[in-house]
């Protein structure tokens, strides 16, 4: 196949130009006419600091929210990928019970704004259930070392509860859009699939392990990352409740500091390098896929 050569037109120069000209009145209203004084001098102290104890550059509370906001992405995409996944298949069992169930919660969390959600899990779910788990004192009778471990890579014991929740929330929410994902990637196959496998004597569960999900799951991969870079983008709303990962972060900055505009900006820009990273990995695997299937 030949591919055509891209040339510039005249209709692309005008459509920069014309952003160049947008970008240059945003930036002279803000200086000029707002009188707007830049401060980026204090965004590297809430990048990094020095810790005179441990002797050494430590991640302050912008980097400190970007780890809680990749923990936070990366538990709710975990969850929200089972759920998803097991909310598919009863999508498209052949039990009316399941597909009613499965019918039931995608509508249910699909036509439920995502605030509501937040705060029915955070002062009911919290407050009700996972006391009787006993999980936050689990968690403080453990030692120190296996507390800094879970720190790490969840939260520690003081805010282990809203953690959950906020994981809980992000993962029930993106988990109903997955399953649709799911279902629509199953029954994409071609039925004449599921005809040749029961031919050759496959069950059911086998014939959706061995033949329809490994098709299905290369038709689904790009709407799937979809749903996985809007997790990380959904997690800001977490804020809300506490959950000190970047978005609260940033507000807490800027209460004490007034800086608005430049928090804003290295906010925008450390989650766009973070969903362009997840993006771009995708896309490669969605590459290094389709090339071995050919």
């Amino acid at each position: 196949m030949h591919w055509k050569k891209k040339r510039v037109t005249p209709l692309d120069v005008t459509l920069t130009l014309l952003l160049l000209g947008l970008g240059a009145y945003i930036v002279y209203r803000l200086t000029v006419a707002l009188n707007y004084k830049w401060q980026w001098s204090i965004i590297p102290t809430y990048l990094v600091r020095y810790d005179h104890e441990q002797e050494r550059w430590v991640a302050n509370l912008l980097l400190e929210g970007l780890y809680t906001t990749i923990r936070l992405s990366v538990w709710a995409t975990l969850l929200a990928a089972v759920l998803g996944l097991v909310f598919g298949l009863m999508r498209t069992s052949r039990r009316l019970l399941f597909r009613l169930t499965a019918g039931l919660y995608v509508e249910l969390i699909r036509n439920t704004p995502q605030l509501v959600l937040v705060f029915i899990f955070y002062f009911f779910v919290s407050s009700q259930v996972l006391p009787m788990l006993g999980i936050e004192e689990s968690i403080r009778s453990l030692p120190a070392a296996a507390q800094t471990w879970i720190a790490r890579f969840a939260a520690g014991p003081d805010l282990i509860t809203a953690f959950f929740s906020g994981v809980l929330t992000i993962a029930l929410f993106q988990g109903a859009y997955i399953t649709e994902i799911v279902r629509s990637g199953i029954e994409s196959v071609e039925e004449g699939q599921w005809e040749a496998s029961y031919a050759l004597g496959l069950s059911r569960c086998q014939q959706l392990i061995w033949i329809i999900l490994p098709q299905a799951g290369r038709k689904v991969l790009p709407p799937l990352a979809n749903e996985f870079i809007n997790t990380i983008k959904y997690s800001a709303i977490v804020s809300i409740i506490s959950i000190q990962e970047l978005t609260f972060q940033g507000m807490q900055i800027m209460s004490s500091t007034q800086v608005t505009i430049e928090i804003w900006l290295t906010i925008t820009l450390m989650y766009l390098v973070l969903c362009l990273l997840l993006s771009l990995s995708v896309r490669a695997l969605e590459k290094h896929l389709n090339r071995g299937h050919a």
